[in-house]
């Protein structure tokens, strides 16, 4: 399967983006309009004895202050459950935690009145880390306890498989808190209706999910209210949960005026979520042939003071825990556990890219245990074509991962000699590379619901309109529905109006997540072009008098065999009943047919090959070649694609090398960007190559797959290895630290910087 599409191009939103003439939401302003401001609890854990705010009320120009009492309907909110208070009524659970809020005539009166609100707290112990969390006797920051979640991957007799291995490896690894960074911090406008009603203008991820929650804190009726949720300024995951949301809403309707509200870089690193913290402890096992044995991990996540999406992050994890490599003994256990740490949920790679530090660095440190070529030991264990997936389930047949292995073994040969030359030459300076591959599920798993939708309709302007409820954060999706519909439909770019992220106007899609939308997109336009190319050819026939059979439809409206017969705004004018020509289609996302937790089935794969270039006096590390190989199908954009992929691989540099969100006893030891150091372009390492396998196996009914997250998740693992080529340094923690790699230097001596060997060939019997 091969779509058509244009090598160099911009997207629909591209001049607007580029000129800075696209309107994001936290860029509206209404008549009238009311600033908003969220008091945050000034204790990681404490009980609240009292809330006077009085005081603020009085301050001229404030015009509302609302507290827990003021929460008309369902005070909580929370993806898998409302266990977040939306105002906190007698305890708080982290820095985070909203205990009121205030609208004013401007920012600066609204900060005011912030100081002025009374907050009697009486502090409780600081839950900071999930040992302390699990420790007995420990303060349960929720009801049914410390554990939100615990999930599992067994088979097999671990045990005895372990006693038959010819090396075992065993570590610890440590993966960061995270932030996503984006550059539109939280924020938008929440505008009354005449109705009783409310509009609410706010970047999010699922405009459909955010008017039912809002509908339960609200106390009112889904229909009466209408969420506006695209375009976003980024986020990558982070605006996936309802954050201002509730707030500008209860402010709006208590004071009759628009309220906007947008929180500062400072107030939005303490409330936002961050990427799950995790300690994972494996031990793995080969035989002398090098064949894997046995896997065994124990995961322990910090899930921060709520769940939003703890259990499905634990859960992806547990799943991807071992990867693309068959293993017949496994023993996988995950625990996602409650602190007073700031909130952890769902970040781009969605508890795989931790995993899969840990995973490749097993396999990397088995295959030097052996001495054998990483690229070899790989290739031994890999799945193929009809394997089974990391739960023992049916999946769609790929052969994506020796697809990605076989293209970066290619990259790997040159790169050899290349990083052999350099290190001749520089006496201070040293080179080494390294390779990991991954495979992603894409979805949100078996047992959840994950239905899509979309609509296909000729408008009375004469534009073909493709509605979903998809948003735009920077992703790309409106430049895939416009390449799909037109690649599905033989209609032109002109010809399009594309409509996403209303609930007033564009169907529910799901969520803008799980690196679904390219493939919902495709798969909607499969079963909705058929019927309305039928019916506009039927309604064309029908005007000019020509046998629908001889009609198609093509750049700029309907031709026969001699030309255009009529463009698509006289066909319009043609039709009375222009709502008959519409298609609407519901359907889910492809799950197994096996009864697996949160199991997934369709899976891009990544090969990932890192070369860093080492400081021997500093210990600092740069990137300066990352190249991946991705199996996800058939590229429909292929800027976008690349994008993509090259944006995903510079994230997760930050995340191996500069990121930790750290904290302590509950606080954020960063509160901005001037002491948490994101990657910049001088981070950016000077090649980077992107090779799309776009080849399905025969008979493949499903598509492209989404490639939003695949890029991140392999690169912490392959930059490691790459250090650990140019030093010996093995890392376990991240991000890498030159002071760790410098203490290994100083406790090795002069062989920290001898270039590990590379074997030509194994020492080990081939099968």
């Amino acid at each position: 399967m091969k779509l058509k599409h244009e090598k160099r191009g911009i997207g629909p939103d591209g001049i607007a983006k580029v000129t800075g003439s696209l309107a994001y939401l936290t860029d509206l302003s209404f008549p009238d309009m009311l600033y908003g401001k969220i008091l945050r609890s000034f204790y990681p854990h404490a009980k609240i004895l009292s809330i006077d705010t009085s005081r603020a009320e009085k301050l001229p120009g404030v015009a509302a202050v609302i507290t827990y009492k003021d929460v008309t309907g369902l005070n909580g909110f929370g993806i898998v459950m409302p266990d977040q208070p939306v105002l906190c009524e007698d305890r708080v659970r982290y820095v985070g935690d909203a205990v009121a809020a205030v609208a004013a005539e401007s920012v600066e009166i609204a900060e005011k009145a912030l100081e002025r609100i009374e907050v009697v707290y009486e502090p409780l112990p600081v839950i900071d880390s999930p040992a302390k969390a699990l420790e007995p006797g420990a303060p349960k920051l929720h009801t049914k306890g410390n554990i939100l979640h615990r999930a599992e991957n067994k088979r097999g007799e671990v045990k005895e498989a372990f006693a038959r291995c010819a090396a075992v490896v065993e570590e610890t690894y440590h993966v960061p808190r995270q932030m996503h960074t984006y550059m539109e911090t939280e924020g938008g406008v929440a505008v009354p209706e005449e109705n009783g009603g409310i509009t609410v203008y706010c970047g999010s991820q699922h405009g459909y999910r955010d008017r039912f929650q809002l509908s339960r804190i609200l106390g009112m009726d889904e229909e009466k209210i209408r969420v506006v949720s695209s375009p976003i300024g980024g986020s990558f995951g982070g605006k996936d949960e309802l954050h201002i949301q509730p707030y500008g809403a209860l402010l709006a309707l208590a004071t009759g005026r628009p309220v906007k509200i947008h929180q500062t870089r400072k107030e939005s690193v303490i409330s936002s979520i961050k990427r799950h913290p995790m300690e994972i402890k494996v031990k793995t096992g080969a035989d002398e042939y090098g064949k894997l044995l046995a896997f065994q991990a124990v995961i322990i996540a910090d899930t921060g003071a709520y769940a939003t999406l703890g259990p499905a992050v634990l859960d992806f994890a547990v799943e991807h825990a071992i990867g693309p490599y068959i293993i017949p003994n496994v023993d996988v256990t995950g625990m996602a556990v409650f602190t007073n740490n700031g909130v952890s949920g769902e970040f781009r790679g969605f508890g795989g890219n931790q995993v899969t530090f840990a995973l490749e660095g097993q396999i990397d440190r088995l295959a030097d245990q052996l001495q054998l070529d990483p690229i070899e030991f790989r290739r031994r264990n890999l799945r193929q074509k009809n394997a089974p997936g990391p739960l023992g389930h049916r999946i769609a047949e790929t052969t994506g991962a020796s697809d990605v292995l076989e293209a970066i073994a290619q990259k790997v040969e040159l790169k050899k000699m290349a990083v052999h030359f350099y290190n001749e030459r520089h006496k201070w300076k040293k080179r080494g590379f390294g390779m990991a591959i991954t495979m992603h599920g894409g979805g949100l798993g078996y047992g959840r619901l994950d239905p899509a939708g979309g609509r296909l309709r000729l408008s009375k302007e004469g534009k073909i309109e493709i509605a979903f409820g998809f948003e735009e954060a920077g992703q790309g999706i409106l430049s895939v529905i416009e390449k799909i519909t037109c690649n599905s439909l033989g209609c032109s770019k002109n010809d399009l109006s594309i409509v996403i992220g209303d609930t007033s106007c564009a169907p529910s899609s799901g969520s803008t997540t799980a690196s679904r939308g390219t493939s919902m997109v495709w798969h909607a336009l499969q079963r909705m072009k058929g019927d309305f190319c039928n019916k506009l050819l039927e309604k064309a026939s029908a005007a000019a008098g020509i046998p629908a059979s001889q009609l198609r439809l093509g750049e700029g409206g309907v031709f026969s065999s001699g030309g255009m017969v009529l463009s698509y705004g006289e066909l319009a004018d043609q039709i009375s009943d222009i709502e008959s020509v519409a298609v609407t289609v519901k359907f889910d996302f492809p799950t197994t047919p096996d009864q697996v937790n949160a199991g997934h089935f369709l899976y891009a794969f990544s090969g990932v090959l890192a070369e860093v270039e080492l400081d021997l006096l500093t210990g600092m590390v740069k990137v300066v070649g990352l190249d991946q190989a991705i199996a996800a199908g058939p590229v429909v954009d292929e800027i976008g694609y690349t994008g993509q992929i090259e944006g995903g691989g510079v994230m997760a540099l930050g995340y191996t090398l500069m990121e930790d969100a750290a904290m302590k006893e509950g606080r954020y030891l960063a509160e901005n960007l001037d002491q948490y150091f994101i990657p910049t372009i001088a981070d950016v390492p000077f090649h980077m190559d992107v090779e799309p396998i776009e080849k399905l196996v025969d008979g493949d009914p499903y598509g492209p797959r989404g490639v939003g997250e695949i890029g991140s998740v392999a690169v912490a693992p392959a930059v490691a290895k790459a250090i650990h080529h140019a030093t010996g340094f093995w890392a376990n923690r991240l991000p890498v630290s030159p002071e760790d790699i410098l203490k290994f230097a100083m406790k090795e001596g002069d062989g920290a910087w001898k270039m590990e060997k590379q074997p030509l060939k194994s020492k080990l019997r081939l099968n």
